[in-house]
């Protein structure tokens, strides 16, 4: 079992209707995250002073470091390339046979590729899709999806996990060297009247599923054969992701969301959509860069 060395706190009341997409971006030391509904990148250092914050020209799903500067952006029909100075450059056009979806959760793997899913913007349609993007192209890995989330791998590599929220499960899948998919199985199953979906993931330096539960209060760690090893209760309901960040990697971001929740909720949960840390015991695994070069 992991060890919770600090006791979640909020270090941004930003107040995010659906905060995302944490990341650790190493090299600045500088943790950055989204407010998907709210059309902003944030970013702040490990215990959230220095705040900086850009407007996105869209609903942003994930903005994730690349190779040599800059950031990759999943956003309502594109792929884009943001700079700090604040500017968005399409890289890639997307789906436009489903004008209704946007990007969700993106994930880079050791070898530089990209991992993102897509989803119907109105959470109702299976029309969302898994994608690899990298020097060989754009390649869709699953579909028939209402809402894609959590891509991550093992420390090895060899296995891959993606969340299909709405069904309540968590897949693993093989990983061969080349990035190609199989052996898709049930990893987590969350049954109904269990409360929360399962929203973003992470994987720890021990191989553990970190599963942030959307309306369920936790996140939950899994061993790498599907047993819950550890339930880390959160002072808020809508957890939707979790990063490993700080120098050793043990400082645990949480990102979370007021979406969906009625006044009374809002005014029993302050820090609802605030960005929260504690400390762990155990690192997480480092974030990699996106590089379109890799194959």
């Amino acid at each position: 079992m992991v060890r919770i060395v600090s006791s979640p706190q909020c270090i941004w009341e930003v107040g995010a209707t659906l905060a995302e997409g944490p990341v650790w971006h190493a090299a600045e030391r500088v943790f950055y995250f989204v407010d998907i509904k709210g059309r902003r990148l944030h970013c702040c250092n490990e215990d959230g002073g220095d705040r900086l914050s850009w407007e996105a020209p869209a609903e942003i799903g994930f903005a994730l470091p690349m190779a040599g500067g800059d950031f990759i952006c999943g956003l309502q029909g594109k792929l884009a390339r943001f700079t700090t100075a604040g500017k968005f450059e399409t890289v890639l056009e997307i789906e436009a046979a489903q004008p209704g979806n946007r990007c969700n959760d993106g994930y880079v793997d050791a070898n530089g590729r990209l991992w993102f899913g897509t989803m119907d913007n109105g959470e109702s349609a299976p029309t969302g899709s898994l994608y690899r993007l990298d020097a060989r192209g754009l390649q869709a890995m699953d579909g028939n999806i209402i809402i894609t989330n959590g891509p991550c791998h093992s420390p090895d590599g060899k296995t891959f996990y993606h969340t299909d929220t709405l069904a309540r499960v968590v897949y693993a899948y093989d990983s061969a060297a080349d990035g190609t998919l199989s052996n898709k199985r049930e990893f987590v199953r969350y049954a109904h009247g269990v409360p929360g979906h399962p929203d973003g993931s992470a994987v720890d330096a021990e191989g553990h599923v970190w599963i942030s539960l959307f309306g369920g209060s936790r996140i939950e760690r899994y061993a790498p054969d599907g047993k819950l090893a550890q339930t880390i209760p959160m002072p808020c309901p809508n957890i939707t992701k979790v990063a490993f960040g700080g120098s050793d990697l043990r400082t645990v971001f949480v990102t979370t969301a007021r979406k969906g929740m009625s006044e009374e909720a809002l005014a029993a949960h302050p820090l609802a959509g605030g960005v929260f840390t504690f400390r762990v015991d155990v690192p997480g695994l480092p974030q990699h860069q996106f590089d379109r070069k890799a194959a």
